[in-house]
């Protein structure tokens, strides 16, 4: 595996926690790709316009984000990441908190960055 790629999505993974745990729209605008497809652990599939709306309106507050057992495979411009995460947070004002799986495919767009294009979530029991 190519170190410098690996070392890519691990920033860039970091960056996505960061601006999830700040609710930095900006940084999110930047982060996830226009035709992004996220699918939750509850089945429900949004988009990036959701995210982010969730994210400016406060429907979603996260509060904590712990990544562990983080597992990259790269395959030219594509990434794809499974993490597990603890997650405490808030949700249309319903504390939630709980281990989940994620995982990410990120693709280096046109203008050379790193975008998530799709994503799932489990709960691990």
């Amino acid at each position: 595996m190519d170190n410098t790629v690996e070392m890519q999505i691990v920033e860039a993974e970091e960056r996505l926690g960061a601006a999830m745990l700040g609710s930095d729209v900006g940084a999110l605008e930047e982060l996830l790709a226009p035709e992004l497809i996220f699918t939750n652990h509850l089945g429900g599939v949004i988009g990036k316009e959701d995210d982010l709306a969730a994210h400016r309106s406060a429907t979603v507050e996260i509060h904590e984000l712990t990544p562990s057992e983080r597992h990259i495979h790269i395959y030219g411009d594509v990434a794809i990441v499974s993490v597990r995460v603890h997650l405490s947070g808030r949700y249309a004002g319903v504390a939630s908190e709980g281990d989940f799986r994620f995982t990410r495919v990120w693709a280096l767009s046109g203008d050379r960055i790193w975008r998530v294009v799709a994503g799932h979530s489990g709960l691990v029991a």
